[in-house]
């Protein structure tokens, strides 16, 4: 199967999961991405051994990929990374802040060398502002962007069970190279991107923002609930099994009360005849819908949001997930044997390719150093 980005060279020398993320996206689309990684390796190699003897985070973002072991402190590392960097097409780096131009591999000089060269450089808190010297990590970012303080139960704030800071600039640098390679079919120069962990999740946040800015309040942290649309969170039905409803309209409010609480009554209430009165008076709406729920078997409450055509779901484990029927799966090699992976959650019209292996510790260092080596 031909792949859309077959043919493009992509160098990282990447770490942890914000740029690994990005660049384990570009390989799944066919790209060569050769990662650079210090002698002991990414240290998200050694995070744990769940996935049959690798490291979870690890084997989820480095298929695909070809990994070198090379010292950039190095005289001679240092000039092989350059004069693979003068046949790459994308430079992605995630190292510490200042640490890529101090070493040699300042962005903007690299164009310079390579005016096709796309350069992505991944930092914390980005290039300018009193943060930008600082390190960062996936939870400082959830605290320092107020994510933790809209997150988790009334009582305490609560980090989102997945990184979600890296997660997000991955996604945002994925796109940024997608966007310059576009440009750079018009234009036939490449481009310097910057992204930051913080400007992520800042974006993300862009709702809770505005509801400080505008009405000089956030939204209050209220567990598996909505904070700005009523009804929408995990209630019980008899026996204690929790479901979680959404209504979005007055159409799907109506189709609520008439078919699943059977009290067609609260349709016109003046305290739930529309979502701002509903979400003032959430707590004697709560009382109504537990008072019904409360005296129903779960499937017969299923039963009546599937006819009423009412978004419900479940409130799952892992092991729930697991188990889902929705849940796609793909198999991928590594160093100590075949792991299951989440499919990539794009789907393509004419098949989806198998996965690459993910590389072993500096497996294709000679080879490369043998491709590169004599190049002027």
């Amino acid at each position: 199967m031909s792949l859309p980005l077959e043919g493009l060279l992509v160098v990282a020398v990447e770490q942890a999961v914000a740029a690994p993320y990005c660049s384990s996206r570009l390989a799944d689309a066919g790209a060569r991405v050769i990662k650079v990684e210090r002698a002991e390796g990414d240290f998200a190699r050694h995070y744990d051994h769940v996935a049959d003897g690798e490291s979870a985070y690890f084997v989820w973002l480095n298929r695909g990929k070809e990994s070198v072991c090379l010292d950039i402190k190095d005289v001679d590392d240092a000039a092989l990374l350059q004069r693979m960097l003068r046949r790459a097409d994308v430079f992605i780096q995630n190292l510490a802040p200042g640490a890529a131009a101090r070493s040699g591999f300042d962005s903007g000089k690299l164009r310079e060398q390579n005016p096709r060269l796309i350069t992505v450089d991944i930092s914390g808190y980005g290039d300018s502002g009193p943060y930008r010297e600082m390190k960062a990590y996936d939870l400082l970012v959830q605290c320092e962007t107020g994510l933790a303080s809209i997150t988790g139960a009334p009582e305490r704030p609560g980090r989102v069970g997945v990184s979600v800071c890296d997660i997000a600039c991955g996604m945002n640098a994925h796109a940024g190279v997608l966007q310059a390679l576009l440009e750079r079919e018009r234009t036939g120069r490449g481009k310097g991107l910057s992204v930051s962990l913080f400007d992520a999740l800042a974006d993300w946040m862009t709702v809770p923002l505005l509801h400080q800015d505008y009405t000089g309040e956030a939204p209050a942290r209220v567990g598996l609930n909505h904070p700005s649309i009523a009804p929408y969170g995990a209630y019980a039905c008899r026996g204690g099994d929790q479901v979680v409803i959404s209504i979005q309209n007055n159409r799907e409010w109506r189709n609520f009360c008439e078919q699943v609480l059977q009290r067609p009554d609260l349709v016109e209430d003046p305290l739930y005849c529309n979502n701002v009165e509903r979400c003032a008076n959430r707590p004697a709406l709560d009382g109504e819908i537990d008072q019904v729920f409360g005296a129903i078997a779960r499937s017969e409450l299923v039963d009546r949001l599937f006819q009423a055509r009412i978004a419900f779901g479940s409130v799952n484990s892992v092991a729930d997930l697991s188990r889902h029927q929705q849940l796609r799966r793909t198999a991928v090699a590594t160093p100590s044997g075949t792991v299951d992976l989440v499919a990539p959650p794009v789907t393509l019209a004419d098949g989806d390719p198998p996965l690459r292996p993910v590389p072993a510790l500096g497996q294709d260092t000679d080879r490369v150093r043998e491709e590169f080596g004599g190049e002027c």
